[in-house]
C-alpha cells in the first residue's frame, strides 16, 4: 500500500503562506460595490425602478476599480 502525503501539511504546495495581503483601497472599492447593489435592491422594492437602475449602474462603475 503506498501512503501519501497530507494534503493539509504545510509541505504538500508550496504555495501556502504565499497570499499578499489585501490593500484598504479594495476593501473600501468591496463595500463601496455593496452598498450601491444594496441601495438599488432597496430602491427597486420600494418600486423606484429608474433611481434602481442607477444604483447597479453606480455598483458596475466602482466595480471597474477591482480589477
Amino acid at each position: 500500500m503506498k501512503r501519501c502525503a497530507d494534503a493539509n501539511t504545510p509541505f504538500a504546495d508550496g504555495r501556502i503562506g504565499n497570499n499578499a495581503p489585501m490593500t484598504i483601497t479594495r476593501v473600501a472599492w468591496i463595500v463601496t460595490v455593496l452598498v450601491a447593489l444594496l441601495t438599488a435592491l432597496l430602491l427597486l422594492l420600494s418600486g423606484y425602478t429608474g433611481y434602481a437602475g442607477l444604483g447597479v449602474a453606480v455598483a458596475m462603475s466602482a466595480a471597474i476599480n477591482l480589477l
